[in-house]
This record gives C-alpha cells, sequence and structure tokens, in this order.
C-alpha cells in the first residue's frame, strides 16, 4: 500500500469515530477541526475534503476557518515547535537575531518544519514575557532573556535527544 492510500485509510478510520460523535451539522466544524488537529497535529487536505462532504460545506469555506484561527496548521508540525516572539520588547532587545540564527541552523522560513520532522519554526507577536525579552518558546516552554548562545545551546540539547 503507498504512502498517500494508507494515510487516507488512517484518516478515514479516524474520521468514521467523528461521524458517530457528532451531526452532520456546520456548527460542529471548529470542534471536529480540534479533534482532528488534537490527532493528526495539522489538519491534511484529504480530511478537509471528506468533512466537507460530511457537513455539506463547501471546502473554501473550512480552508477560511483554519486559516483564520492560529490553532490549526495545514502543515505537519515538527517534534519540537520554535516560536520566537517579535512582540515590541523582544524585537527592541534582539529577537530578530535569534530568528535569523535559527533559519540559518534549521534552514527553514517560519512556518516551515525541517525535512527531518525534527523542529518546526513560527513567529510569534507576543508570548506575555515582557520582562524576560527578548523571548523563544521550545513546545510552549519559555526561554527568557535569550541570546544566540543560548538558542544553540538548547538546539544542541534537542538535537542529542534524538
Amino acid at each position: 500500500m503507498n504512502e498517500t492510500k494508507c494515510s487516507q485509510k488512517i484518516q478515514d478510520d479516524f474520521l468514521k469515530e467523528i461521524y458517530k460523535t457528532y451531526k452532520p451539522e456546520k456548527d460542529n466544524l471548529i470542534q471536529i477541526l480540534n479533534e482532528v488537529q488534537e490527532h493528526f497535529g495539522y489538519i491534511p487536505k484529504y480530511t478537509q475534503l471528506q468533512l466537507s462532504g460530511f457537513l455539506k460545506m463547501p471546502m473554501a469555506e473550512i480552508f477560511g476557518v483554519i486559516t483564520f484561527y492560529s490553532r490549526f496548521t495545514l502543515e505537519p508540525k515538527g517534534k519540537y515547535t520554535i516560536s520566537v516572539c517579535l512582540g515590541t520588547a523582544c524585537f527592541v532587545k534582539g529577537s530578530q537575531k535569534i530568528l535569523d540564527r535559527l533559519k540559518e541552523r534549521l534552514k527553514i522560513e517560519p512556518g516551515q518544519t525541517t525535512e527531518d520532522g525534527m523542529f518546526s519554526l513560527d513567529e510569534t507577536r507576543c508570548v506575555g514575557a515582557c520582562g524576560l525579552a527578548p523571548v523563544f518558546t521550545v513546545n510552549g516552554e519559555v526561554y527568557g532573556k535569550a541570546t544566540v548562545q543560548k538558542l544553540d545551546q538548547v538546539l544542541d540539547e534537542l538535537e542529542n535527544k534524538k
């Protein structure tokens, strides 16, 4: 069985459970998308297509909801999601240097995942830790008063966990 069919079978099996849990009503879209995101780590295109039929909604409307809410993603995320705060306090204190180092070292842009599936890179505007600026997070864990050296140390530790 090729990867696409396997992936579709896995998605179909999951959706069968969703169909047992929810009525085919448009009002259930966000709850269903939350479950899909939790289960797969992103919302696959095939699943969107299946939900379009189940909820009798245009794909464009489902896509619009997915792209409106920052919680949802259309691409698989890495094992470690690194977010760099570019809010005013962090930016003024040098967070752009941290973002530039991540792009250089991981060879990806914000919104992308490394080929090995290890790291995803995101930008954020504020994590509410302005007193610790500049800040980056790894899977939600905050690293304050960040420097490029501190970032490299954290990345080295994560890479050694492989």
